[in-house]
């Protein structure tokens, strides 16, 4: 922990774990270390970086305007798997915001999140550490798989808990948007900001407002296929014929497949497994069948994060 701070400090970068997902972090007031974090990834410079952050305080002291709404989301939900996209105070790089006059914030729960931000005294910028567009690591393995030597140092403190990237809303405006659903749901937010908004499509190189706004994302490199039934599996297994196909399961049960990786039935269960058996089934074969999740509103972060590794361009969605 002490190496992983004094790194920090020094302008480099440090992969750690969070509860969502495995972090490639620098100094988010550093620009040359944010420079680092992009250049490691290969990530478009008009995708933006979460600042991790200790507490609620170390969070204001970063934006510009701290409204009652954010405090009351931050009573609930932090530390935990909720990002929030504020006015962006005058002290931050404008490269952590893709040059944005926003900052998206998050406090993790996880504790050795939560001892590198105290040990190293900094507010630190961390997407998923992994090669941009790729599944998320939630392995300090998946990790050193994606990146290997470009990162110094590895925190390895075994899988996540949630297994999926935050949930992001947009509080800068005068209606909150839901801009990444993740496993703080819609409902549960709704309940205390009202209706929210979803966002429009955009040029497709412009500046995003969060991270993992992009239509492929999360993505294998093996290619992906929704199907909603045994029927629609074996369909496309028959034209396959000769192709090494996996699975990726819930309650289906698939014949002619060479790999089934089954998963929990419950949203939470099954965020926390999905990227490792996304990992392990593109490690072993080029299709991978996934069975579609339940239209069921406690799954909707399951499904962005489905239908973007699904998607086959790279585009803002729609």
């Amino acid at each position: 922990m002490a190496r992983a701070a004094e790194l920090l400090r020094a302008g480099q970068i440090v992969a750690f774990p969070t509860e969502t997902v495995y972090g490639l972090g620098a100094n988010a007031l550093d620009p040359a270390a944010l420079e680092r974090v992009y250049r490691a990834k290969g990530r478009p410079a008009y995708n933006p970086l979460i600042v991790h952050v200790a507490d609620s305080t170390a969070a204001a002291a970063l934006v510009a305007e701290w409204p009652d709404v954010a405090t009351q989301l931050a009573a609930r939900w932090w530390p935990g798997p909720l990002t929030l996209v504020l006015p962006r105070g005058p002290m931050v790089p404008p490269r952590v915001s893709a040059g944005l006059t926003t900052i998206a914030l998050r406090v993790p729960a996880h504790p050795v999140a939560q001892a590198l931000l105290r040990a190293s005294g900094l507010p630190i910028a961390a997407p998923s550490a992994n090669r941009s567009g790729e599944v998320s690591p939630t392995t300090a393995a998946h990790v050193e798989a994606s990146l290997g030597s470009s990162v110094p140092l590895i925190l390895d403190a075994g899988p996540t808990s949630v297994g999926i990237e935050s949930t992001v809303v947009d509080l800068s405006g005068r209606v909150p948007v839901l801009l990444r659903p993740g496993m703080v749901s819609r409902p549960e937010l709704e309940e205390l900001l009202g209706a929210l908004r979803v966002p429009h499509p955009g040029d497709a190189l412009a500046p995003r407002p969060s991270p993992g706004m992009l239509q492929r994302h999360y993505a294998p490199r093996a290619e992906c296929l929704l199907v909603g039934s045994a029927g629609e599996a074996a369909r496309v297994i028959e034209a396959r014929a000769g192709v090494r196909i996996g699975a990726l399961v819930r309650t289906l049960t698939l014949t002619g497949v060479e790999l089934t990786v089954q998963l929990p039935p419950d949203p939470a269960g099954y965020a926390r497994e999905l990227y490792q058996a996304l990992h392990h089934l593109d490690a072993a074969v080029p299709l991978i069948l996934i069975e579609r999740p339940p239209a069921d509103p406690a799954w909707e972060g399951i499904r962005d994060r489905l239908a973007r590794a699904t998607s086959p361009t790279g585009d803002w969605p729609t």
